[in-house]
């Protein structure tokens, strides 16, 4: 099995105990400080990975030229946009419906990287991303009565396009971060993956550390008080955060950002077994369907 999907299976597992300690913390905190807490508590540990691996094989850090710190800028903000409304979502439905109206962001990162950068894939990838992308239609109404007007109307409700939107925001993201990563190859003696990742992840987790930082100074200020209520628990998410994200940026400068999020997908396991065994919710005979067309369509990605 090559190595991006080994990274990116480790990372899906690890981002949904981070979406989790996020449910928690949007009890004690506002949609902005559960999002910001992802990234001021993950930042030191993303650096600390940059700075440990660099020290370790005794390479310089990649020199940032004008075409990653677009592409950064454009992926960090995204990103923070697409983590609002996913943490916005949480409030309409429940934790396992809510994170899958966003699962449309392998299609999302499909189309946008092959407008913006020119990057194809295969016929049977697309049909995997479709097969997983159907799965995750299913389980946004499995929970209403499944006939052709639920479909249609579904996909125009208020959650369903909010979770559209997050999954568009960080398609959009993960294709600019892939692109910031690559760029850095021009300034290295040689590609170094890891390097190239981690020095992508350090510069955009302090970029969004810095501008969330500020919104909030300016507009939430007691959130800051809030988060000091709750460190340990805003200190796991950043620590789990940042180490699925290291993961996250390895994959996507091995592979394309549509087939990595793809199989990312399985996340939607771990969330089906979270909500199940922690947050007690029931799970019903469609979004049992509409996981294992999920998972359907990560086999095919793989074997194809």
């Amino acid at each position: 099995m090559p190595t991006w999907i080994l990274i990116t299976i480790s990372a899906a597992f690890l981002q949904n105990i981070r979406s989790s300690l996020q449910k928690h913390l949007k009890g004690a905190l506002g949609t902005m400080g559960a999002t910001f807490v992802r990234f001021a508590f993950g930042a030191p540990f993303a650096v600390l990975y940059l700075l440990v691996y660099a020290s370790s094989v005794g390479k310089a850090l990649p020199t940032a030229n004008g075409t990653f710190l677009f592409w950064v800028l454009v992926g960090a903000s995204t990103q923070i946009i697409g983590q609002l409304l996913l943490i916005y979502l949480f409030s309409f439905r429940n934790f396992t419906v809510g994170s899958a109206y966003s699962r449309t962001e392998p299609a999302q990162a499909a189309l946008f990287a092959f407008i913006v950068f020119s990057e194809t894939l295969t016929p049977g990838a697309l049909v995997a991303i479709g097969i997983a992308v159907l799965g995750v239609m299913l389980i946004s109404v499995a929970r209403t009565s499944l006939t052709l007007h639920s479909l249609l109307t579904s996909a125009f409700s208020k959650t369903a396009l909010i979770g559209l939107g997050s999954g568009s925001f960080f398609g959009v993201a993960a294709s600019s971060y892939r692109a910031a990563s690559l760029s850095l190859v021009d300034s290295m003696a040689a590609p170094d993956t890891i390097l190239q990742a981690s020095f992508t992840l350090s510069v955009a987790i302090l970029t969004q550390t810095l501008a969330m930082g500020i919104w909030i100074a300016i507009r939430h200020r007691e959130e800051f008080g809030n988060m000091l209520r709750v460190w340990k628990a805003s200190l796991a998410t950043g620590f789990v955060g940042a180490t699925a994200s290291f993961g996250w940026f390895i994959a996507m400068t091995l592979q394309q950002a549509a087939m990595v999020k793809a199989v990312a997908q399985v996340e939607l396991l771990f969330t089906f077994a979270t909500s199940v065994f922690v947050f007690k919710e029931k799970i019903n005979r469609l979004e049992l369907i509409g996981c294992a067309m999920i998972v359907l369509g990560v086999v095919t990605l793989v074997l194809g």
